[in-house]
Order: structure tokens, then sequence, then C-alpha cells
């Protein structure tokens, strides 16, 4: 299961907007998640060497935060001295992505999604909202529930691409459902004003809400064409998002 792309380039376009500082803060997250997913997802590589290659990063990030040798993770020392990112964050993160090397998890059950949901995306959300300037308690709703819409409509714009089953139709829909309901109560959050820089996580709730609504509209029925972000409507939501900041 792939994180939210920054290609299409809803989180590409929403991160380029902002100030210098948090700009790079935010790539260097990004990096870090592409290089662990990277890890997770290759599968030439055999378990026990990708399971090693993470422990590495877990290894290097302890050594980071206790002040010594950074190792493969330097690159991260800047914006968490500047923006204070968690330790636990960035290993919710791996452990995550462990998941994923650990065992097949493409059918989990509910609880198993929801903790899968939390550490590949709303950690990634919790990093993100320090950088973004947010207060504590709306950037933690925020996260969770931005978080784990966006990687809920990230499954299923890759499901129907691996499933040819009939009946994985009404099985995605219940899915969607769920997102929908996260996307609802981020955009309740949202709607508040609360402080920070915003712009980054309303394009990307702006963008994946709408690929969702898209997505339900074509349904999961196989054989069906994977459903992409228009390029165009990401733009003219950017435009609009700047306008009325």
């Amino acid at each position: 299961m792939n994180q939210p792309s920054a290609a299409g380039s809803s989180f590409y376009a929403g991160m380029k907007v902002l100030p210098q500082p948090e700009r790079h803060a935010m790539y260097a997250v990004y990096d870090f998640c592409r290089i662990v997913d990277d890890i997770a997802d290759d599968q030439q590589g055999d378990p026990h060497g990708r399971a090693a290659q993470l422990q590495r990063w877990r290894s290097d990030l302890a050594s980071l935060y206790a002040g010594r040798a950074p190792g493969v993770a330097g690159f991260l020392v800047p914006h968490i001295d500047r923006f204070g990112l968690k330790r636990e964050d960035f290993e919710a993160v791996i452990d995550g992505m462990a998941m994923d090397v650990a065992a097949d998890i493409r059918w989990p059950p509910t609880d198993t999604l929801d903790l899968y949901c939390d550490r590949v995306a709303s950690a990634v959300g919790r990093l993100s909202v320090r950088i973004f300037g947010m207060d504590e308690a709306p950037g933690l709703a925020l996260s969770h529930h931005l978080g784990r819409a966006l990687q809920l409509t990230n499954i299923l714009g890759d499901i129907a691409q691996v499933i040819g089953d009939p009946r994985i139709d009404g099985a995605a829909r219940i899915v969607a459902a769920t997102a929908d309901e996260h996307f609802r109560a981020a955009q309740t959050i949202l709607d508040g004003r609360p402080k920070g820089h915003l712009i980054a996580p309303r394009m990307m709730a702006a963008a994946y809400s709408e690929l969702l609504r898209r997505m339900r509209k074509a349904g999961w029925q196989p054989p069906r064409a994977r459903v992409r972000h228009n390029r165009l409507a990401l733009a003219w939501t950017l435009v609009r998002l700047r306008l009325g900041r």
C-alpha cells in the first residue's frame, strides 16, 4: 500500500506556496517517507534485508535524538530542531512500513487497516502540522482525519487494479464511506480557520475528496480504468485557495 503521492501534484503544488523554511522541511519529511516506503515496496529485496534497512533508520533516529551521529537521518536534523518534530512520529511511519514487510496486509481487518493508516499517513500529518505552525489540538485532530481520508482514498485508487472479484465494488464503497466521514471531519476543522499555513492541507483535502467522488461515480466493478487527478482542476484549486487565504 503506497502513501499519497506527490505526483499529481496536489502535494507538490501545496508545498510550493509555503515559506522557504517550512517548504524545505516538508520536502525533507516527504523524502524520508519516500525512502522508507521504497524499502517496504522493494519486491526484489528479501524481507530480512528490508527489515534490516528499516532498523537502520530506527537506530539512526535514536542516535539523532540522543544527540549523537544521525547517520542516514542527517538531512532531517535542521528541520527537527527548528520545528520540534517528534521521534515517535518518524518511528510510527517506519512501523507502518514494517507492517508491509512482515506480512501481506492487502486484506486487513478494520482495526489493522486503521492502525496502518495512522502510522503511514496520520503520523506524517502529525509531523506536517508542526511544520505548518498549527496549535496542538486542532493539529492532532486534522492529522487523524485527513491522514486517514487520504490513505483510504489512495488505497481505493489502487485496489481495483489488483482485484478482479466482482464483489469488490461493495467492499470498496464501505471503505469510501469511511473516507468520506474523515474528509468531512477534516473539513470542519479547516473551516474553523485554525492558526497555521493551511493551504497545503486544504489543497490535499480538496484534491483527494474530488478524486474519491469521481472514483465512487465510476465504481470499482471490474474491468475499470484508473481514475486520476485532474491537473487543471488542481491548478484552479490552488489559485482559488491562494486568493481566499
